[in-house]
């Protein structure tokens, strides 16, 4: 009975090292290892002895007898990744390197600025070292970035990464110093005076506009803020998103362009057993969108969606959810599994009573036209494309056919840029800090996507982190990191100066009574997206008055 992956990798590599016949590939050292959409198991090498079920944080892994329709075809992905590359001369088992230990027992400190992913993997690797303690700096009240304000409410299990991240932050030696925004609160030498080393793990990145004339107009917005909105994002409830017309537009078709596509034609009620925002829920609940058109300008097989994505579309289609249309003119969608996909997806007759998804190849954005009002988007002009191979692959070509499609809101999601991030030097062309294996200078440090780029999923945090924990340790070991010329309580010192600081008890009487809300609702957590209501929460915990035995019982989202 072989062992199925079923979702995107946290890149923990419990399961390679748990698997005692070294079947589960990219494994750590080997190519596409952090970098690729997963890992996958070897069917005709698994003995199915479940070591690497019972490794897996984030519940990925089942025997194939138990995977769901939704989930067979990642057993034909699975043996797909060894067809493709089979290595037979691998050894039978995966050898894990001894660790690392330090030369001097010396005490260090490291301040993290960011609790995403990047920063909390960065943790984890230097609290392998029982001379480091590590402070968590986010200016958000909460920890864990885009997995908890970027993942799509309907992929919870995706979210379970954040049992791995609560395991770290619960290691000894960990601090959170949330609510805190360095550069604002605390400058970078304030740090430096305090810490043997700090390490930069923020996002510093904002979308790329389209560049087209009628970007400007109300109903147009970042696909990235639309999905901060609905995920509960403090800085994202205000959006002013128009729902009010049966159609929308979505440029580019990543994975967040399928994400806001599948949100914006989902069933409410279905979202309302996820942990999406209460506000936004009522808006999507009230929506008059029937359809959501994703454009790309290249062809399918260019297409930067992963196949996990398409194999939750495919499951939406087949269990008669949602209208899935493949609209990809004479481009082809490729001779592989992805392609199977995709054809299955083009042939199945559309149902009219259901919402629908077009997939849309070798359509371009030209401009986006205002309605009669002259300040919001009516229709978007739209150039077909066709596909020329150059010296660099194969790039999309107008044919100077347009047409133009009515919608009353179109989301950009065509990349990120980097932003300058203060007191750090900043490259314009790639939109990173400039580094060495995440090294600015001995002393500071940069992991995630401003020393790499936006660039990867969650589990490309993993490999980054292990660069920049080396180059760190590298340069404690020559002597360069100087002890910390300040002594004292940086948490204290900052509540001193009027900054609400959250520390790891605060986040986890908010992570509760969070979680309380939700399970009176029938779901896995009900977010506070309200700085002023987190703040309540925390000071009430901290004067231990019950807050959330005195709070009025909430009712469930209303579907009136």
């Amino acid at each position: 009975m072989p062992y199925v992956v079923t979702q995107p990798c946290c890149a923990d590599a419990s399961c390679v090292v748990a698997c005692p016949v070294n079947c589960i590939h990219p494994a750590p050292g080997e190519p596409g290892f952090g970098t690729s959409e997963m890992v996958y198991i070897d069917p005709r090498s698994c003995v199915g002895c479940g070591a690497c079920v019972t490794a897996c944080p984030v519940e990925a892994i089942k025997p194939d007898t138990a995977l769901t329709p939704a989930e067979q075809p990642f057993a034909a992905l699975n043996a797909a990744y060894y067809d493709a590359f089979p290595h037979a001369d691998r050894a039978p088992l995966h050898v894990v390197a001894p660790q690392r230990r330090l030369a001097s027992s010396q005490p260090r400190r490291v301040a993290i600025v960011g609790a995403g992913p990047a920063g909390l993997y960065v943790a984890d690797e230097l609290l392998k070292h029982p001379e480091v303690s590590v402070d968590v700096l986010d200016r958000l009240p909460t920890p864990y970035g885009l997995v908890r304000a970027g993942v799509a409410p309907d992929h919870q299990h995706t979210k379970r990464a954040t049992d791995l991240f609560g395991a770290i932050e619960r290691e000894r030696g960990f601090s959170y110093l949330l609510g805190v925004e360095v550069g604002r609160d605390v400058t970078l030498a304030e740090l430096e005076e305090r810490y043997d080393a700090v390490v930069y793990a923020v996002g510093a990145a904002a979308d790329r506009p389209l560049g087209i004339p009628g970007e400007d107009l109300d109903g147009s917005l970042s696909a990235t803020d639309l999905v901060g909105w609905y995920n509960g994002h403090p800085d994202k409830q205000d959006l002013a998103v128009a729902l009010d017309h049966p159609r929308a537009v979505v440029v580019g078709n990543g994975n967040v362009a399928l994400d806001v596509a599948r949100i914006l034609t989902a069933d409410p009620d279905a979202l309302s057993a996820t942990d999406v925002a209460r506000l936004p829920w009522a808006q999507l609940a009230a929506s008059a969108v029937r359809e959501v058109v994703v454009l790309g300008r290249r062809g399918p097989e260019q297409a930067a969606f992963t196949m996990p994505e398409l194999i939750g579309l495919v499951a939406l289609s087949r269990a008669g959810r949602l209208n899935v249309v493949v609209e990809a003119g004479d481009a082809p969608l490729g001779d592989d599994a992805r392609g199977d996909l995709l054809a299955e997806l083009r042939d199945r007759p559309r149902e009219p009573h259901l919402r629908t998804l077009v997939l849309r190849f070798l359509a371009a954005p030209v401009r986006l036209v205002p309605d009669a009002s002259g300040a919001r988007v009516g229709a978007v002009e739209i150039a077909r494309t066709r596909l020329e191979a150059d010296g660099e692959g194969v790039r999309a070509v107008a044919t100077g056919e347009t047409e133009v499609l009515e919608t009353g809101l179109v989301l950009r999601s065509v990349g990120y840029r980097g932003l300058p991030v203060a007191d750090l030097p900043h490259d314009e062309r790639t939109g990173t800090v400039p580094n060495d294996h995440g090294r600015v200078r001995p002393g500071v440090y940069v992991a995630g996507w401003v020393k790499r780029g936006p660039s990867g999923f969650i589990g490309s945090n993993k490999a980054c982190a292990q660069d920049t924990v080396t180059a760190l340790l590298d340069d404690a070991d020559a002597g360069l990191l100087p002890a910390p010329a300040v002594k004292g309580d940086l948490a204290a010192e900052l509540r001193e100066r009027g900054v609400d600081v959250v520390d790891r008890d605060d986040w986890h009487a908010l992570d509760a009574e969070e979680r309380r809300r939700g399970a009176s609702a029938g779901r896995p957590r009900t977010k506070i997206v309200d700085r002023a209501e987190m703040t309540r929460v925390v000071a009430d915990a901290r004067r231990g008055s019950g807050y959330a035995a005195q709070r009025r019982r909430r009712r469930p989202f209303d579907r009136s």
